[in-house]
């Protein structure tokens, strides 16, 4: 069986669980980057006997607008799919549904939902080396779980429909003092919206996914400070005990 992963993975942690639950289902294993604003979405081809791996990050309980947006343009071919939605251990909330939604209107057949838990992407103290090696065995037994159709672990993808509403994360990357111009970060931007002359990112296209953040080898780009202190006092409570991957398999 050959398994296609179809992911949004700004800072690589998506990724990483969806290769986890990859290689748990096959050896034959390619990609679609939702990341690569360059890509034609709607040129991608999905084989209808390939099963799907649909990954990406939940942003304040939602998923990335961008990344369901090129979802969307691509052609299911009504292949079975997994959604999986990765969260920094607070709250996926209507992240799977939404997701759910998406693929079924781009014409994937959805057999199984995920949840599981990675460093949190603006406040990494949140989930720190998630996914570690619990993880890893649970997700490996929801991958067997699947191929198997364990009717124990039937169960609706969770969430609400109307999806609550979205707000901007106030949070947008500079480059500070350390910065090399080297560039990269503007042409690593999922949604290029970094300036490559001055790497100043614009805020009405810049999605805090933290990316550029991440990647930057000089560690010369940042976040205003105090929002970030305040933000992570306001989900200190939520993101203080740890959350487990969870699975429903759909029927």
């Amino acid at each position: 069986m050959k398994v296609k992963k179809i992911v949004f993975s700004p800072t690589g942690r998506t990724e990483e669980v969806a290769s986890i639950i990859a290689k748990n289902l096959s050896d034959d294993i390619t990609k679609i980057d939702l990341c690569n604003p360059k890509l034609n979405f709607k040129n991608q081809t999905i084989i209808q006997d390939d099963l799907t791996i649909i990954a990406m990050p939940s942003y304040g309980g939602r998923a990335p607008q961008v990344a369901i947006e090129r979802l969307k343009q691509i052609n299911g071919n009504n292949a079975k799919a997994i959604i999986v939605c990765v969260y920094g251990n607070r709250a996926y909330e209507d992240t799977l549904a939404e997701m759910e939604d998406a693929a079924k209107d781009a014409g994937f057949k959805i057999i199984a939902g995920i949840s599981a838990v990675a460093r949190h992407s603006i406040i990494p103290k949140y989930a720190s080396g998630r996914p570690d090696a619990k993880d890893e065995k649970i997700l490996a037994e929801f991958a067997k779980d699947i191929l198997t159709k364990n009717q124990d672990k039937i169960a609706k993808i969770p969430g609400n429909r109307p999806y609550k509403k979205t707000s901007k994360i106030p949070l947008v990357p500079k480059p500070n003092e350390k910065c090399i111009k080297c560039s990269i970060c503007a042409k690593i931007c999922p949604v290029e919206a970094i300036d490559p002359v001055n790497f100043k990112a614009d805020p009405k296209k810049c999605i805090s996914c933290m990316r550029c953040i991440d990647k930057c080898p000089e560690n010369a780009r940042e976040v205003n400070k105090i929002l970030v202190k305040a933000a992570a006092l306001a989900i200190k409570k939520a993101c203080s005990i740890r959350k487990e991957a969870e699975l429903f398999l759909q029927e």
